[in-house]
């Protein structure tokens, strides 16, 4: 038997609308039971209070707790759920659904999933090596688990990863721990950060010597061209999900990718397209539209607080977060490549890409 893997895109009402995955089991599009893991793009502000994340999380896992007959505890433990927060501009908030079955197709070429979870992380060693080193193993586990064997063949590695709470640092210092910051904020970044190297380190980007507890959220001239990584408070390890092309897979999915250098490098998003299948001068066509499954980008506003010379306020505005902007320009950039807005663009890509830029990646129907 051959594995096949499935993506579905499903809009959302708010985050615990699950009518439209509900109608995808009714009608047999997809069973339950074969899914491995969802993402899913959620209205709230994307920082350390942005809760619509678990309130999608305990809606999915209840949800599919009904309907295999187990709890939400168990479906948590099973399927990694990937929530990340913030639609800013005209983003539409949405879930994907990615599903493995098996076939008597003969192998393709296609796209191949894979999963895996940390172990859970004690507060102090968030944004740290100890991050790092358990999340590039992670890696190494979703890639065999896809059956993935060449690090060319990977071309997206979605990571969820803790953040830390005055709670949680309080728990560890009575301990008598220390943690990397108490800046709440701030731990989303290093956690994204040290999550991106932990990719990067698996997939050979950067070399073990180069890494320490004071690289992380510093030297940005240390990324990976293939880490999404998104910070949340409602879980306390790390979940991977690892997106290659397999020869061993069935179907007529592919995924290909590319790093945009900037907030505006529309031809990298071309590129990307191109390259699974999707050329076009400018936006898709209608039919293109409908073969595009998927497209999974980070957004990051540059630390210079400019775009190709041009000053920029991202960094500076007290009202509105900088990732907030960057996830609004960034989905604006994307949409008008697509022609579609239920994109997934997340914002914070610290070791994700160059900086001002990140990771682009599509999954195609042939």
């Amino acid at each position: 038997m051959t594995r096949l893997a499935s993506v579905h895109r499903v809009p959302m009402r708010h985050p615990a609308d699950m009518a439209g995955i509900e109608a995808l089991f009714a009608a047999r599009a997809v069973d339950p039971a074969h899914i491995v893991a969802i993402l899913g793009k959620t209205e709230g502000n994307g920082c350390v209070n942005d809760f619509t994340r678990a309130y999608a999380v305990s809606a999915l896992a209840t949800m599919l707790a009904a309907h295999l007959g187990t709890t939400p505890a168990v479906v948590a433990e099973r399927v990694a759920m990937v929530m990340s927060g913030g639609t800013e501009g005209g983003l539409a908030p949405h879930f994907i659904l990615f599903a493995v079955t098996e076939t008597d197709a003969a192998p393709t070429g296609a796209l191949a999933i894979g999963t895996a979870f940390t172990p859970e992380f004690r507060p102090e060693e968030l944004g740290r090596m100890a991050q790092v080193e358990a999340t590039a193993a992670a890696v190494r586990a979703a890639m065999a688990d896809a059956g993935i064997s060449s690090v060319a063949d990977v071309h997206y590695v979605q990571v969820k990863c803790p953040l830390l709470t005055s709670e949680r640092i309080a728990e560890a210092e009575v301990r008598g721990a220390t943690v990397a910051t108490h800046d709440t904020y701030r731990s989303m970044g290093l956690s994204r950060g040290a999550s991106a190297l932990g990719v990067a380190l698996a997939l050979g980007e950067v070399a073990a010597e180069t890494l320490s507890d004071a690289v992380i959220g510093e030297d940005f001239r240390l990324w990976s061209g293939v880490a999404s990584a998104s910070a949340g408070v409602e879980l306390t390890r790390n979940e991977i999900v690892v997106l290659g092309n397999s020869a061993a897979w069935a179907g007529g999915l592919r995924i290909a990718h590319d790093v945009m250098q900037d907030g505006i490098d529309f031809p990298a998003i071309q590129r990307a397209l191109s390259a699974a299948g999707l050329a076009a001068p400018g936006q898709l066509t209608e039919d293109q539209r409908g073969r595009l499954a998927a497209l999974l980008a980070k957004a990051e506003p540059s630390s210079t607080g400019r775009i190709r010379g041009n000053r920029h306020i991202m960094n500076d505005d007290s009202d509105i977060n900088a990732t907030r902007h960057a996830r609004a320009l960034v989905g604006g950039v994307a949409a008008a490549a697509t022609g579609r807005t239920d994109l997934f663009i997340s914002g914070g890509a610290e070791h994700q890409g160059p900086d001002g830029g990140g990771p682009v990646a599509v999954i195609v129907e042939s």
